[in-house]
């Protein structure tokens, strides 16, 4: 079984090595990521979902870690994360499956921890 409390904690510690050498850089990118997730047309449960999906078909398990734990927080139900993956892997093709399972088995393990 993957520890993601572990993978969690690897991915938050990668992302400060990355914001302490390109604080510039790393502080632009979170401005786009806040501007790109205000809601505005799309509520913030829809801008997620789209992240994960996404996140999926570019096989990113770091983003989907993130996506998912935030789908979730602004009330995305495991069914609405499973749709979501349906759709990433018509797109993204049979390495989508894997992804996909992946985003799900992280969306097991942060529904658990509530």
């Amino acid at each position: 079984m993957t520890d993601y409390k572990a993978k969690f904690e690897e991915s938050k510690q990668n992302s400060e090595v990355l914001g302490k050498n390109s604080p510039e850089l790393m502080g632009k990118f979170m401005e786009v990521a806040q501007v790109a997730l205000t809601p505005r047309n799309l509520d913030a449960k829809t801008k997620e979902l789209v992240a994960v999906g996404i996140a999926v078909s570019v096989r990113c398990e770091d983003c989907i870690m993130a996506h998912v734990g935030n789908a979730i927080k602004t009330g995305a139900t495991m069914e609405e994360l499973t749709e979501t993956i349906e759709v990433a892997i018509l797109m993204g093709g049979g390495p989508s499956t894997a992804y996909g399972a992946k985003a799900l088995a992280v969306a097991e393990y942060l529904f658990s921890q509530e």
